[in-house]
């Protein structure tokens, strides 16, 4: 069952550590299949490279377990959550890259300051609140999905043009139309992080000028998009 989909939430995975975004296991892909709906997601704690095709977990968008013989990640309400919030996700990544988590750790969202971030990201990745001390008793990870669809709901903010979120204290999320879009947006935005920390000690971040970010952003994604084949 989702076979294909299991391939692709286990080679998105198993990236996460060949490209350095995650240290031991910190970090998790998932994938919704659109016939089904059932979310396919990796395993609690086990390592990357001893990952399976048949360690995977898959799931209703209610958390009921469908197959798999582990324990999904201990992140999947925060997945189930944006997936029943935002259907058009097809995809999750969460890390800890180096990166991206320092400006989470920092309280920093991370501005658009170039044209490489144009390419990926509508703006600002925003910077979501940290949970208080009720919210991380009643459900933690629940209402860490609840969090973020709350900021992109009441800032209006498409999430498939900022397919990403900073947790304060914590790590960041990304996401796209498929586990893999999801992963690649997880690279794009420690690219970027990584750029934004390593001049936050010079001087105040800059912001890209409205219409480059304008241009960048729609010859990728707009509707008359011209980027690639």
């Amino acid at each position: 069952m989702l076979d294909q989909i299991k391939e692709e939430v286990l080679k998105a995975n198993k990236l996460l550590q060949s490209s350095g975004l995650v240290k031991l296991t910190w970090g998790n892909v998932s994938a919704k299949d659109p016939e089904t709906g059932l979310i396919v997601i990796k395993p609690s704690g086990v390592k990357y490279e001893d990952m399976q095709v048949s360690d995977l977990v898959t799931l209703s968008l209610d958390g009921k377990i469908i197959e798999g013989h582990l324990k999904p990640s201990s992140d999947t309400a925060t997945h189930l959550y944006l997936y029943n919030a935002f259907p058009e996700l097809g995809g999750i990544t969460h890390t800890h890259s180096l990166f991206a988590t320092t400006l989470c750790q920092h309280g920093r969202e991370l501005p658009c300051s170039g044209t490489t971030h144009a390419d990926h990201f509508w703006g600002s990745v925003p910077l979501i609140r940290a949970l208080n001390e009720e919210e991380v008793e009643e459900d933690y990870e629940k209402n860490t999905g609840k969090v973020i669809v709350e900021h992109f709901q009441n800032h209006k903010i498409k999430p498939l043009e900022i397919p990403a979120a900073l947790l304060h204290f914590h790590a960041p999320f990304t996401w796209g139309r498929t586990a893999m879009e999801s992963y690649k947006n997880a690279v794009a935005l420690e690219a970027c992080a990584e750029m934004a920390v390593r001049t936050i000690n010079v001087e105040q971040l800059p912001v890209i000028p409205p219409h480059i970010l304008q241009k960048h952003y729609q010859r990728k994604h707009g509707a008359n998009a011209y980027y690639g084949q």
